[in-house]
């Protein structure tokens, strides 16, 4: 893939489900490849894409938004968008001079992409890949440098739980928020059932894994399920 053009598998308009931002309106870019296989991942590995240059997917998002808008803000969500960091350095200035907010959905495991766009990024939406729930490797390290660098925008963590997530993983994704910001928000999301799997933690357990994030001292932190999910929105 060139610089000249991104694999993009939907363009629409809705309101985020998850995160602190829920329930705002905004339009979504969905890019296409992804670096992890999450066992709980919700986005078709065999979507349809189309290849969009930069000047014609801000074609698309202004479309959009004369139709169904105003929004809050350009999600930029897969997948994983930091795999086509250098298609967003080109797209970015175009939605920055249009004046639209860019929201970066982010997996976390890209430093090196991050700091690539950093600048010209509203707002990061950065995930914890807890290993025990995603059922892949430990990310400490790149989310421990690709935090240092989100850290720069306003930026808010968020961590899928299952049933198998273990409280030494999310006593980790709590350190790594100290040591950058105690005010940082963090999100525990349960996981919404995917597969016909339903690996939901239960009450008791979520109470635990909040206490944990804010006994240690990350105060702004919740509990979200995935809104859109509930509300049986796009």
């Amino acid at each position: 893939m060139s610089i000249s053009g991104a694999e993009i598998t939907e363009i629409f308009s809705s309101v985020q489900g998850e995160g602190i931002f829920v329930g705002a309106r905004q339009i979504f870019v969905r890019f296409k490849k992804c670096n992890m296989k999450c066992g709980f991942c919700d986005t078709p590995g065999d979507a349809a894409e189309k290849e969009y240059s930069a000047t014609d997917l801000m074609k698309e998002v202004k479309k959009i938004d004369g139709s169904k808008g105003p929004h809050h803000s350009v999600s930029l969500t897969g997948g994983e968008p930091l795999l086509y960091s250098e298609f967003l350095s080109s797209f970015l200035p175009h939605l920055k001079k249009a004046r639209f907010k860019s929201y970066l959905e982010t997996n976390g495991t890209l430093p090196d992409s991050l700091e690539e766009v950093i600048d010209l990024i509203d707002i990061v939406a950065m995930d914890f890949k807890l290993p025990s729930s995603t059922g892949e490797r430990a990310y400490w390290k790149e989310h421990q440098e690709f935090l240092k660098i989100a850290a720069r925008k306003k930026v808010f963590v968020k961590s899928v739980v299952t049933t198998d997530t273990k409280k030494e993983d999310v006593e980790e994704a709590v350190r790594l928020i100290m040591m950058v910001n105690k005010s940082m928000p963090f999100i525990i999301q349960p996981v919404t059932p995917v597969k016909n799997c339903d690996k939901r933690p239960g009450e008791n357990r979520l109470r635990e894994f909040l206490d944990i994030a804010l006994k240690n001292g990350v105060e702004n932190s919740r509990v979200i399920p995935q809104m859109h999910k509930i509300l049986g929105v796009r």
